[in-house]
């Protein structure tokens, strides 16, 4: 089975209405097929690399061969861990969590994105605070790093929702334009003092643990 060479596509976070998982074959075409039909209002980016503006069929391949390509380019040392967000048995967007050198500094970031048909209905602050239980409880971190485009209101309240603290402003050139990126930490302490009561399953982590930085891997 590809858990025994690869245990992190073993990995599953489950919440009462969502599955976060490492996506099959079929969850990336789910996957690019949401893309196809839209992430965001065409007049707005909220993502620094405007990979929304391409054609849909375009769209659909670079999603699924992005994603894909981050399990292929993993190392313990430098790993980007997608997850399809499955709701009602549908794949509705993707979770992401990465860091460089984790087992020393306990610390990740964060992406997101959800299909324009999905959104409004909480899922973006469901899956994120899904996410936030595998880093800290699973995975023992201390902080959490997240930025949003300025005007990307909805992402900035799920992160100050979490209890995530302003870190600072950076700007960036998007659609060849300057725009301001709103940074913003959650450390354990706050994550602590802010995790929602919804609860949350991880199964499959203890063999995943080498291939996040945490022991060795097994030779």
């Amino acid at each position: 089975m590809a858990t025994d060479h690869f245990p992190v596509l073993g990995l599953r976070v489950r919440t009462p209405r969502l599955e976060l998982r490492p996506p099959s074959l079929d969850d990336l075409s789910a996957l690019a097929d949401v893309a196809a039909r839209g992430v965001h209002d065409p007049a707005e980016m909220p993502f620094v690399v405007p990979w929304t503006d391409r054609p849909p069929a375009v769209r659909a391949r670079s999603v699924f061969q992005h994603n894909l390509g981050a399990y292929a380019r993993w190392t313990p040392q430098d790993w980007h861990l997608p997850l399809v967000v499955v709701h009602e048995g549908a794949v509705v967007g993707v979770q992401d969590m990465e860091a460089a050198d984790f087992g020393i500094t306990r610390r990740v970031a964060s992406g997101s994105w959800l299909g324009l048909g999905h959104q409004g209905r909480g899922i973006g602050t469901e899956m994120r605070a899904a996410m936030l239980h595998l880093a800290f409880e699973g995975l023992g971190a201390r902080e959490a790093a997240s930025a949003v485009m300025e005007g990307n209101v909805r992402s900035e309240r799920v992160s100050r929702g979490l209890g995530y603290r302003d870190d600072g402003v950076g700007v960036q050139a998007v659609r060849g334009r300057a725009v301001r990126e709103l940074r913003f930490l959650l450390t354990r302490e706050d994550w602590e003092a802010h995790r929602p009561d919804t609860p949350v399953e991880v199964s499959g982590l203890a063999p995943c643990l080498p291939f996040f930085g945490l022991g060795e891997l097994p030779k």
